[in-house]
């Protein structure tokens, strides 16, 4: 049932980032067909196989060719499926690069409940400004706004950061709470709100794209590569109403920031935006069913999501660490530590989904760890 051959990682590699290094740096290209990776927290099922076949027939054009210099061309592609006005979007070389302008330029200090997405205080100019609200695990990480909006309050802090669904936790936050704590905050400076999962929600998208324009402190964050399944075309945008932000994070941006496969992809989004619904809805269907057979395994504790991975306690005696290495090195799959992540103790992995069949080799892997685990306690 599980593979027979230890495979041998440059462990070193782990440290060296506060990222989940590439696989292929791991464990080598030739292991590569042989690891599922669920660090990889993408849609696997979109673009298809009909847009990938036109893609790699572009590829030799596309290579040869400069990207526009009109921005405007690529934010009406996009905003032809987002519904929002074209001007109120800028589009980045993934959403890390836009992440990176917004928090040097944009704030001074800036309230981050952690734990959180590490860009957002790895790439802050300096480490004062960053005033981390710790997120209690006795309730599982959870956010709860009114909390959180008094305690930016109490503190005078100007700006603030909340991804929705959380990363790592997964935590989904309503959109009635979010309006809500908008309309409470609406004296902030900016309030980020990053939304890069949000797609994987519900079947309707509780997103705050349609109420972009209620709030003019509000600036969206989305990366491309999670819910589009494309991050090696390094796609991400932000949206807002706020005419002085958008001039400011242009003004920043180098003239070709996204390359000609990338903007070529941009204008297939219109005509496949049914198979990326479909897409989009099978991943949540996947996450649904890995969820609950992840509950089942005694000796790992399941926190609730809202988007398409899941984060995972362990409490059969190893921890984050030594499990992921187990995982990756006996049961060839590949899942994300957590234990770097400030905010978070060392027994937490997180696990994507990757389509019910491959789950299932997490599920079994997990449920083998499980049963040795016990074993060993009671020897």
């Amino acid at each position: 049932m599980f593979p027979k051959n230890k495979i041998e990682i440059n462990r070193h590699l782990f440290y060296e980032t506060s990222h989940s290094p590439s696989l292929a740096d791991i464990v080598g290209k030739k292991m590569l067909p042989k690891i599922v990776d669920f660090c990889f927290i993408a849609n696997p099922y979109y673009p298809d196989r009909k847009l990938l076949k036109l893609l790699q027939q572009k590829l030799p054009m596309l290579i040869k060719s400069y990207p526009s210099s009109n921005a405007i061309i690529s934010q009406q592609n996009l905003a032809s499926v987002l519904h929002v006005d074209p001007n109120s979007l800028v589009i980045g070389n993934g959403a890390t690069e836009l992440i990176t302008i917004i928090v040097e330029n944009l704030i001074t200090d800036i309230a981050i409940p952690v734990p959180t997405f590490s860009e957002y205080t790895d790439k802050i100019r300096r480490k004062d400004y960053a005033r981390l609200y710790q997120m209690n695990p006795e309730n599982k990480y959870q956010l709860d706004l009114d909390e959180y909006a008094s305690w930016i309050t109490q503190n005078a802090i100007t700006s603030a950061l909340i991804i929705n669904p959380g990363n790592p936790t997964g935590q989904l936050i309503p959109l009635s709470s979010m309006m809500e704590f908008l309309h409470r905050m609406k004296h902030l400076h900016i309030i980020i709100v990053d939304e890069s999962f949000i797609d994987f929600a519900h079947e309707e998208i509780p997103s705050l794209l349609p109420h972009i324009d209620d709030f003019s402190n509000l600036m969206l964050v989305r990366s491309m590569s999670k819910h589009c399944g494309i991050p090696g075309l390094r796609l991400g945008y932000c949206c807002s109403s706020n005419k002085e932000y958008l001039t400011r994070i242009r003004s920043l941006l180098p003239v070709w920031n996204i390359n000609t496969l990338a903007e070529y992809f941009l204008t297939q989004l219109k005509k496949t935006d049914a198979e990326y619904h479909k897409a989009r809805l099978r991943v949540i269907d996947d996450v649904q069913y890995l969820y609950s057979e992840l509950e089942k395994i005694e000796g790992f504790s399941v926190y609730p999501t809202g988007s398409n991975f899941v984060l995972v306690k362990s409490e059969c005696g190893l921890n984050a660490t030594d499990l992921q290495h187990i995982l990756l090195e006996e049961y060839h799959a590949y899942v994300r530590d957590c234990s770097n992540k400030v905010g978070l103790d060392a027994f937490h992995i997180r696990v994507a989904s990757q389509g019910k069949k491959k789950d299932q080799i997490l599920i079994k892997a997990l449920q083998d760890i499980s049963k040795k685990q016990k074993e060993k306690k009671e020897s």
